[in-house]
Formats: C-alpha cells, sequence, structure tokens
C-alpha cells in the first residue's frame, strides 16, 4: 500500500517562506537524495484558508511513495534535504505520515 509524507509550512508572526529558492533549490535537493523511493510528488502553495480567510500553511509538500520500505530508504538519505529547510523558511515543518487511501 502507498504511503504519503506530507511537510506542512504553516504561517505564524515573523516566519518567511522563500518560494523561489524552495522549488527550485530545495526540490531538486528531495529529488537528488530521496528521489529514488518516491513514486510522486506534490507541492501546494496555500493562497487561501477559505472565502475572505488568508492562507495559514505557505505550502504542503506531498511525497509519495510504494510502501512503507521506500519511505523509509528515502528517509535514511534526506539528511541533506533537512539541513537545508532554514535556507528557505524559519517556519517550523509540521509532518504527516499516512496511508493513501484514495
Amino acid at each position: 500500500m502507498s504511503v504519503s509524507l506530507q511537510v506542512l509550512y504553516p504561517i505564524t508572526d515573523g516566519t518567511e517562506f522563500d518560494y523561489d529558492y524552495y522549488l527550485s533549490t530545495h526540490m531538486n535537493l528531495v529529488a537528488e537524495h530521496m528521489g529514488p523511493h518516491i513514486e510522486r510528488t506534490l507541492v501546494t502553495k496555500g493562497n487561501a484558508g477559505g472565502p475572505d480567510t488568508p492562507p495559514s500553511i505557505y505550502a504542503i509538500a506531498t511525497i509519495v511513495f510504494p510502501d512503507q520500505d521506500a519511505m523509509g530508504a528515502a528517509l535514511k538519505s534526506s539528511a541533506p534535504v533537512m539541513a537545508d529547510i532554514p535556507n528557505f523558511t524559519n517556519a517550523e515543518p509540521q509532518i504527516l505520515i499516512g496511508e493513501v487511501v484514495g
């Protein structure tokens, strides 16, 4: 069964997020170091939290793996990816790992 790793970057007072760096450099690091184990990725930029409501999330990265073993292997090689986070944001990432059910 496919599993997903979602990384959410919440907007809070005093945080910043560099979308250009994130998309052009950070996601390339994800592909380089974790890519052989990844089935697909999706990045969603937060535009709104509802009608007339600003977003509460800068971005959500969804990374899908064929199975738990593939995700484990990818995470073992993710140190350079994790070390890069301060280069594009000072937000504290939130993580959600789950089964892909639909």
